[in-house]
Parts: C-alpha cells; sequence; structure tokens
C-alpha cells in the first residue's frame, strides 16, 4: 500500500494538518474506498507514472510516486499553494507495531515497584550519591530513606561517622514501623551514649522488631528474655525467639539453640545429637565458640561417633580465626598427637601465642620450659609467622 501526504480520502478535511504534523513516520493506513476510476477521463490529466516526481517530497513520506486514480483534487482546498501549519496539540498516533524499550515500561501496570536510586548506589558501594539521593526523600519523610541515611551516618560510609545523628533518624523511622530501625534503635536505647537510656522503651522494640521478623532482633530479644529471667521460665520464653532466628540461619541463635539441648533446659530437652548437630550449623558459618565446642565433641565422641580428625580440623580453624582458647587446645593437640601427628615445634608455636594475647596455662607453661634451646627457638621462629 503506497503512502503519499493528502491523498486519503478520509483524512483531507478533519486530519490534513495533523498528517503533516507529526514529525515522525507515518503508519501504513487503511486504504481508502474510492469510486472507479473514470474511464472517459483524457490521458492527458493522467499522471506519468513512467517520470519521477522532481518535487520536494513532504518530510516523513515513504513513498513519492503519484497518487493513485481516483484521488481527490487538491484544488478542492484552495487554488494556491497549501502549506500546513503544525497544531497545537498533537492527535493520537496509532498503535505502533514496534515493542516498546524495557526501558519505556513502567513496571507499576504490572505490580512491580520502581527500581530505588539510592539502595541501587548503596549496593553499589556508591555511599556518598546514596546519601544524597536517600537524605532528599528522608527529609519528607521516607522511612526507608531514613533507615537508608541512619545505616549510612552510623557506619560512616562516604560520610563522617556520625553515631548521634544516625540515632535520629533510626527513631524517626522507627515510629514508622521499620523493623530494621526498631531494632538499631532499641540497641541505642540500651547503650545510652547518643540518647537517653531507656530499657523499657528498648524492650518494646526489640519485641517489634522479633515479630515482625527481624532475626537480629529476635536473637537479642531472647536475650533481654533471659536477662529479665535468668530461670527456666525465662529460658522457655526466650526459646522459641532462638528458634525462629536459628531456622533463618543465624549463628548467634544457633548456638544458643544447640545449649538448651545440652543442657536440657528452656523446655527442650536433652539430646546431644540435636545440639551437636546445631553446632555443626553454627561452626560452619565460622561461629568460633560453636567451632570450639564441636571439636571437643568429636575429640571426645559426644552427640555421635567419634571423630579425631574432624576434631582437631576445627580446632586449628578456630585457632586460626584467632580464637585465644584455640589456640591454646590446638597446642595441646600438637603436644598429645590427637587427631594429627605429635609436634612439640608446633604445640610450642601455638601456644606462645596464646600466651602473648595474654592466656596462661600452667600445664603449657611446664611443656614450653621443658623444651630444648634449639626447639625452643624453633618455636618462637614459628609462633611469629602464625596469625
Amino acid at each position: 500500500m503506497r503512502l503519499r501526504g493528502l491523498c486519503l480520502t478520509v483524512l483531507a478535511g478533519l486530519f490534513a494538518q495533523a498528517a503533516m504534523a507529526a514529525e515522525t513516520v507515518p503508519l501504513p493506513q487503511p486504504r481508502p474506498e474510492t469510486s472507479a476510476p473514470d474511464k472517459s477521463a483524457s490521458d492527458a490529466t493522467k499522471p506519468d507514472i513512467s517520470t519521477p516526481d522532481t518535487g520536494t517530497p513532504d518530510k516523513g513520506k515513504l513513498d513519492t510516486a503519484a497518487p493513485d486514480a481516483g484521488a481527490p483534487d487538491p484544488n478542492r482546498f484552495g487554488t494556491g499553494a497549501h502549506i500546513d501549519k503544525p497544531i497545537q496539540n498533537a492527535l493520537p498516533q496509532p498503535a505502533t507495531m514496534t515493542p516498546p524499550s524495557a526501558d519505556a515500561v513502567n513496571p507499576d501496570r504490572f505490580g512491580a515497584k520502581q527500581p530505588d536510586a539510592a539502595y541501587g548506589a548503596f549496593q553499589r558501594g556508591l555511599y556518598k550519591t546514596a546519601y544524597n539521593l536517600a537524605m532528599e526523600r528522608a527529609k519528607n519523610g521516607d522511612p526507608a530513606a531514613e533507615t537508608l541515611v541512619a545505616e549510612i551516618l552510623s557506619r560512616g560510609l562516604g560520610v563522617p561517622l556520625n553515631p548521634a545523628e544516625a540515632a535520629k533518624w533510626y527513631a524517626l523511622a522507627a515510629e514508622q514501623g521499620v523493623p530494621e530501625a526498631q531494632f538499631q534503635y532499641a540497641l541505642a536505647l540500651l547503650d545510652g551514649r547518643y540518647v537517653k537510656k531507656d530499657e523499657k522503651a528498648a524492650f518494646a522494640l526489640m519485641q517489634a522488631a522479633a515479630e515482625a521478623g527481624n532475626r537480629l532482633a529476635q536473637f537479642n530479644f531472647a536475650q533481654l528474655l533471659v536477662q529479665q529471667d535468668p530461670g527456666d521460665d525465662g529460658l522457655v520464653k526466650a526459646a522459641a525467639y532462638y528458634e525462629r532466628a536459628a531456622a533463618t540461619g543465624l549463628a548467634d541463635a544457633q548456638y544458643a539453640l544447640a545449649q538448651l539441648y545440652a543442657n536440657g533446659v528452656g523446655g527442650k530437652p536433652h539430646d546431644d545429637a540435636q545440639a551437636r548437630l546445631l553446632l555443626a550449623q553454627a561452626a560452619r558459618q565460622n561461629y568460633d565458640t560453636a567451632q570450639i565446642d564441636l571439636a571437643a565433641w568429636m575429640i571426645e565422641g559426644r552427640g555421635g561417633g567419634r571423630d579425631l580428625k574432624s576434631g582437631f580440623a576445627w580446632m586449628k580453624r578456630a585457632a586460626q580465626g584467632g580464637n585465644v582458647a584455640a589456640q591454646n587446645r590446638l597446642a595441646k593437640l600438637y603436644m598429645g598427637g590427637i587427631g594429627t601427628d605429635p609436634d612439640l615445634i608446633l604445640a610450642g608455636a601455638w601456644y606462645i601465642v596464646a600466651r602473648r594475647a595474654g592466656l596462661i596455662d600452667p600445664q603449657m607453661d611446664d611443656f614450653l620450659q621443658g623444651l630444648d634451646d634449639d626447639q625452643t627457638k624453633q618455636a618462637l621462629q614459628k609462633a611469629n609467622r602464625l596469625p
């Protein structure tokens, strides 16, 4: 189908100006119904289709060929040269077959949320940009932006560290029910350095955040319950929150729950197998206290089969992570050849590392004094290379 300026009968009158006003390439339109060509008309009146049109084509036209027979006479619209003027308000354009770009689609139409530029910048490490973007919205009472501003200020990311100012923004977001802000402001109220200490208000906010599903709030609220009531009744109340936090994979809660099963308290039966399973879950997340306990349980065979090599490996992992108690225990494992070959030099080296950190073990002091001068020298050299 060929297109040409104003050769569409249905657009000749009402939409004549609209067709010229559109700056984009017009789309194919339905061919107008025209009467059959007048066979009696003189051939001289017919255009010479073999001769190209030397006139300047209208802007945006796809085809400059002559009009079809039966097209309206342009003299109907005036005898002089016709110049179209753009209309002020462009008429709606027909739908295009070209799909829109993804950037042009508003996700709100489909129930999705618009991307958050401030959080996007924060996730990419553009903290100053994130702060500036979030601050604009925070000043207008946006709770998510208030929380982000507080987070950046509390950690000094891209801006000077300012815990007092961060507490103010956490307080504003907490009032609007943001669980993360409730948790952080509760900690500030318990600490009392940057806001007035208020344990009662902190307890209420921590509970609200815990009920909303914040796992750190769940663990800390359980701790508050135990602190409030150190007896078994307090442990029973706390156990429910420990369990919820442990189910999310929080290592602190997994370790705490392991202690309940290991001791048969807090409404939990004595179950070493379950306790060992929880210790392993926490240990895999580099929770060093769980690694030490798990190592000891594996060496003793508590809660499962005895596994000296695995026990030694967990103790070494905790020691290399900087746990002083693990460093001293690892020294004893090397000294006794438990889970590994005996190595007096490494035993002495690990104890030297622990002793430098302030741990004093009379048994290991005697062992160290029993080394000869060459062994002591080698132990000192290895200790200087250990973490």
